[in-house]
């Protein structure tokens, strides 16, 4: 029972029961049926957890094909399909095109949306031209352009509604996250942290597009929604907080971009998520701790006033940023029932907060080779009490600019990168698809230029000393900071996990291969090599009473940055080229979505 409650706790129906509202009664009813997948993460949590168990660890092995489904388009497929009632929604890189399928008839295309977008927000794209999702609500598929437009298309003709402009690509300013609905809002945060944007989270109303609340990551607290009751580690952060951190005005062009994550927290009415590396990736041109990039955002879903902060990496000098996801779920820790927040930074720090007040109680590494740091200060009585300790040897701002630093674990790209990770409230872990690489990083002098490149850093990756593998696929446990188990991968795993009731666990690699594994012991149950590789989630879904598993491929992203736009030089891509060279022997481009099921 106490399994079943801990599953449940954050579902749409626990929230109606608790008063919560939320766009209309139907995202209430379809978010609680596990036959459907109407959030980008398949709850407000982002647990990527099903409840649906026909497939399970002792039948997975006999998964077959069922049905396949060509997007058209190149270039790296990030994300996963939205699934409501008897239609999905399978959204594309750019040009970003938007199909429905009806599941009920052979998967017939209903209707499909291609926005017209100019091709020169192509260049301002940092990690390629990915796009990690829609959203759905009131009746509206909501997709997050590239040239940072949002856009409502009504889900059963495909007319558009409504645009609300969010940013300027002129400026760097682009569009590549999941947007999500949260009562009468949709909100969606911004990319371009290495063209030197200003970066913020806005809310927009359901019905018209009107902009709502914007908080943007640093500046003056009128611009950052911060009051006298906003907190950091159980302090209130004070007047100006972010301002007294930047040398003059650089917080203007200080990142701290939102491209990653959204949860929402019904019973608190709170949504969460992280902000971006500052702007430039040169340490010694921006002194001080650059508040608040880097940094897990606690924020009213009405009014967008931060409750809390908390800065996991003060003074970023290796572009760890920290949009990564924000998983909830309620445990108990030291037989103390907690509301609790886990978040796999790229820094590779697995940490744990209470996320109603912010307390930090775990941050540990999820990585044994992660180097720049020998841990967090836990103690509540130092003046460093929640800050990262620093190695000398792997810091770029002491070793200055123009210096190669070597051997700096993990790599820009993180021990994690936005590849979200899944939660089982029946093993109570956290399955975690990361990165296994170090660098080399070369910091130098950079001038802003709106719309221009603003990083200030070369690199190189490759795996840590002495090891071959540039991937691991780990079972985590959020309340000791310890791995459970790790998978070995040749390459990056750059596939969201999905955790299922039937107990078994499903990932995708930069190969192609689509995994499953048992939740509990991590052995290999099935795999399955797609069309091409996998930098895409997995979602399952039931039609017509049978259980299905779908994925998209479609190599690219950071990681496969070079066979994504045709790049060779080891040192583009930043840096990630010369890194993951070899996939080329094992993948090409192409996007699809491959179905699993079980024979009849």
């Amino acid at each position: 029972m106490r399994r079943v409650l801990l599953a449940t706790c954050l579902t749409s129906v626990a929230a109606l029961a608790a008063g919560g509202a939320f766009a209309s009664e139907e995202l209430v009813k379809m978010s609680a049926n596990p036959k459907d997948w109407v959030m980008p993460a398949g709850d407000y949590a982002n647990t990527r957890y099903s409840k649906l168990n026909q497939i399970n660890a002792q039948n997975v092995g006999k998964l077959q094909v069922a049905w396949t489904f060509s997007t058209g388009v190149l270039r790296g497929h990030e994300g996963g399909p939205l699934i409501v009632g008897n239609m999905m929604y399978v959204h594309t890189p750019f040009p970003n095109k938007v199909y429905a399928l009806d599941l009920a008839n052979d998967n017939k295309i209903v209707w499909k949306y291609e926005p017209k977008q100019d091709p020169n927000v192509i260049p301002v794209m940092c990690c390629d031209t990915v796009n990690r999702g829609v959203a759905y609500g009131d009746g509206k598929i909501f997709l997050h352009q590239a040239d940072d437009k949002l856009v409502a298309i009504d889900a059963k003709t495909g007319q558009h509604v409504w645009t609300a402009v969010n940013g300027d690509p002129s400026k760097g300013q682009t569009g590549t996250s999941a947007p999500l609905v949260v009562k009468d809002k949709v909100l969606v945060g911004t990319s371009g942290g290495e063209f030197g944007v200003q970066c913020s989270m806005t809310a927009y109303d359901i019905k018209s597009g009107k902009q709502v609340w914007k908080a943007y990551s640093e500046g003056p607290d009128d611009q950052i929604l911060f009051d006298a009751n906003t907190t950091s580690l159980g302090k209130p952060v004070g007047k100006d907080s972010s301002l007294k951190t930047w040398q003059g005005d650089q917080w203007k062009t200080g990142g701290g971009c939102t491209w990653g994550w959204v949860s929402y927290d019904p019973q608190l009415d709170m949504v969460y998520y992280g902000s971006g590396n500052p702007s430039t990736w040169n340490p010694k041109q921006r002194p001080g701790d650059n508040k608040w990039s880097m940094t897990i955002f606690a924020r009213n879903a009405d009014t967008g006033v931060a409750k809390w902060v908390y800065q996991m990496t003060p003074h970023d000098e290796w572009d760890y940023d920290g949009v990564n996801e924000m998983i909830l779920s309620d445990q108990a820790i030291n037989g103390q029932p907690r509301k609790l927040l886990t978040h796999f930074d790229r820094n590779g720090l697995g940490y744990t907060l209470d996320r109603a007040s912010g307390e930090l109680l775990v941050a540990e590494k999820y990585d044994p080779k992660v180097n720049w740091t020998t841990g967090v200060d836990m103690d509540k009585n130092s003046a460093t009490y929640g800050r990262p300790k620093v190695v000398d040897q792997y810091s770029t701002d002491k070793q200055g600019e123009d210096v190669n630093t070597k051997g700096i674990c993990p790599a820009a790209l993180g021990t994690k990168d936005e590849q979200p990770a899944a939660y089982s409230p029946d093993t109570q872990l956290f399955y975690v698809p990361t990165n296994h690489v170090c660098m080399d990083y070369e910091p130098f002098k950079v001038s802003y230029t709106a719309g221009q490149p603003y990083v200030g850093a070369t690199l190189s990756m490759y795996p840590p000393q002495g090891e071959t593998n540039m991937g691991n696929f780990i079972a985590w446990d959020g309340k000791t900071g310890k791995i459970a188990w790790s998978n070995k991968e040749p390459f990056s795993v750059w596939s969201g996990a999905l955790a299922t009731a039937g107990g078994v666990v499903f990932y995708g690699t930069l190969e192609g291969y689509l995994k499953a594994v048992d939740a509990k012991t991590g052995k290999e149950l099935y795999k399955f090599k797609t069309p091409s590789g996998i930098i895409g989630n997995v979602t399952t879904y039931e039609a017509g009473g049978k259980q299905y598993v779908a994925v998209l491929s479609g190599v690219g992203g950071w990681a496969g940055i070079g066979l994504a736009a045709g790049l060779t030089d080891p040192t583009a891509g930043l840096g990630a080229v010369g890194g993951y060279a070899a996939l080329s022997n094992y993948t090409a481009l192409g996007g699809a979505l491959t179905v699993f099921s079980l024979p009849q």
